[in-house]
C-alpha cells in the first residue's frame, strides 16, 4: 500500500467524482444520483438529499479537477482552502470495519465539506510525500479521465481496463497493418 487506507479510499473517491464530469456527460444529474455516488463511496454522516447539496457537490467537482493540471503550489492552495472552509478538525475515528482512521469534519458537517476536506487531507499526504506524478489524465486517445496510480511501479497509465483494452487493440491492429 502506497498511501493509507483512507488516503487511498479519499484519493480514489475524489478521482471518481471528477470523472463523473468527464466527456461533458453529467453523472450525478439529481440527489438520487449524488445518494448511490455517496452509497458506492460509503460516505458516513448526515445528508440533505436536496438540490443545494448536489449544487454544492458540483461546486467541489470543478475545484478538484484542477488539482489534475495544478502544480504543487496550486494543489497545495487548493487543500488549504478545502482544509480552511471544511472547518477542518482533524480526529481519530473508527467505523464500518475500518481501524482508526482520520475524520476532519463532524458527522453533520455538509456533504460537499466532508468530501472536501476528506480529498484535502489526501492530497496533503500526496505532497508529503512527493507523489504529485501519481495524478494524472487517462493516456487513451479521446479519454480525459482523471486517474489516481496507487500502483507500486507506478505504471497506471489508463482510467479503466475498457481504455486500456481500446489502446492495446488499436496497438495490435496499428502492428498487424504494419507488418
Amino acid at each position: 500500500m502506497l498511501f493509507a487506507h483512507d488516503t487511498e479510499v479519499a484519493l480514489a473517491a475524489a478521482t471518481a467524482l471528477v470523472n463523473t464530469a468527464a466527456d461533458g456527460a453529467e453523472l450525478l444529474p439529481d440527489p438520487a444520483a449524488l445518494a448511490a455516488f455517496l452509497d458506492t463511496w460509503k460516505v458516513t454522516g448526515s445528508r440533505t438529499g436536496d438540490a443545494a447539496e448536489l449544487a454544492g457537490v458540483h461546486r467541489l467537482r470543478a475545484v478538484l479537477a484542477g488539482i489534475w493540471t495544478a502544480d504543487e503550489d496550486g494543489v497545495v492552495a487548493v487543500a488549504n482552502r478545502l482544509l480552511r472552509d471544511g472547518q477542518a478538525l482533524p480526529q481519530l475515528v473508527r467505523h464500518d470495519g475500518w481501524g482508526y482512521h482520520l475524520h476532519a469534519t463532524g458527522p453533520t458537517a455538509p456533504v460537499a465539506d466532508r468530501l472536501g476536506v476528506e480529498a484535502a487531507m489526501a492530497l496533503a499526504d500526496v505532497v508529503r510525500a512527493g507523489a504529485l506524478d501519481r495524478l494524472r489524465r487517462c493516456a487513451a486517445h479521446g479519454c480525459d479521465n482523471a486517474l489516481v496510480d496507487l500502483t507500486k511501479n507506478a505504471s497506471r497509465r489508463f482510467c479503466d481496463s475498457s481504455c486500456a483494452n481500446r489502446e492495446h487493440v488499436a496497438a495490435y491492429r496499428a502492428r498487424r497493418a504494419a507488418g
